[in-house]
């Protein structure tokens, strides 16, 4: 890889992706979280492990490369391109490609393009892991072209420009986070509520005979894996959605519960999700029961009914972000 590039962001997509392209000899990397005391020596070991160099400072990340990757947290990803706007190269190309609203990729692009930038719209279209480099890409920009072209160099298979307006590939991703992570919170309420009536079974089948892509105890484990490892961040992306669909006017009644219930099941805590359906969900009931019990224990000191606290997962008090 002859290019140098600049990658904001060493979570689990920036590194993935650099240990797939083995971008060790060409790559300024930063993350803010080599500025905290309490995550410093934990991130300087996944600079090694990953066996990449860490730049000291986003100043010293960006210094003289023409392509730029922010891989951040949602709720950072304007406010880390209003920080490097002033210190990216005349004519760089700054590919943004956080799960956030296109009015967020839109206020992101005015920030990098007054400083001289060229902004481009990147949506990740799929799980990072395992797809890694073959994860799906969409952009959109008015340098979407040449970006691709980039991308494509550093290893990445699965690219397509849908567009020269920044805020195009955030859309489609956004919009279709309704259906995606929508259906995976409606599975966990479904699945939750089913076994508390002691009724799961019948259920199951009864969606199966329905509909049979693969079975649903197969879909509900797999979803409920997802909230588990990723809610929290799940429920961030989501806000954007929200957002998203409120810029539109369409309403986001049912999104606002998906980022709720998203929310509540990777707060739970399970970073290692338990094998089956079954033991799925009886990891999140019993991260429940005792939290529960305590706050609303009926006189007498009997433990609260399993319905109130499968109710109680999707109207927790949102977690503190780490």
């Amino acid at each position: 890889m002859e290019q140098v590039i600049g990658l904001i962001g060493f979570g689990e997509a920036g590194s993935t992706f650099a240990r797939a392209g083995d971008w060790a000899a060409a790559a300024h990397i930063f993350d803010v979280k080599t500025d905290d005391a309490a995550t410093r020596d934990a991130m300087l070991a996944r600079y090694v492990e990953a066996g990449v160099p860490a730049a000291d400072n986003l100043a010293d990340a960006l210094n003289g490369v023409s392509l730029i990757m922010s891989l951040v947290t949602a709720d950072q990803a304007l406010a880390v391109a209003q920080a490097a706007a002033p210190l990216i190269a005349p004519g760089a190309l700054y590919c943004d490609l956080n799960s956030v609203a296109p009015q967020t990729k839109l206020a992101a692009a005015q920030a990098i393009e007054a400083a001289g930038g060229y902004y481009v719209d990147v949506a990740v279209m799929a799980p990072v892991d395992p797809a890694r480099l073959n994860v799906p890409l969409l952009l959109s920009g008015a340098r979407a072209g040449e970006a691709e072209g980039r991308l494509q160099a550093l290893g990445f298979a699965k690219t397509r420009v849908v567009g020269e307006a920044v805020g195009r590939a955030s859309s489609i991703k956004m919009i279709r986070s309704v259906m995606i992570k929508g259906i995976e919170a409606l599975t966990a309420e479904c699945v939750l509520a089913a076994s508390a009536a002691d009724v799961l079974d019948e259920v199951l089948a009864s969606l199966d005979a329905s509909e049979r892509p693969r079975p649903w105890d197969v879909r509900a484990d797999y979803n409920l894996d997802r909230m588990l490892v990723h809610g929290l961040r799940r429920a961030a992306e989501m806000e954007e959605v929200v957002k998203t669909l409120e810029g539109l006017g369409t309403g986001a009644a049912m999104t606002r519960g998906t980022v709720e219930r998203q929310r509540a099941i990777g707060a739970l805590g399970v970073k290692v999700p338990p094998e089956g359906l079954g033991a799925k969900m009886d990891a999140i009931v019993n991260r429940k029961v005792e939290e529960f019990s305590l706050r609303h224990s009926p006189e007498g000191g009997k433990p609260a009914p399993a319905f109130a606290i499968v109710e109680s997962l999707g109207h927790g008090s949102p977690p503190s972000r780490e």
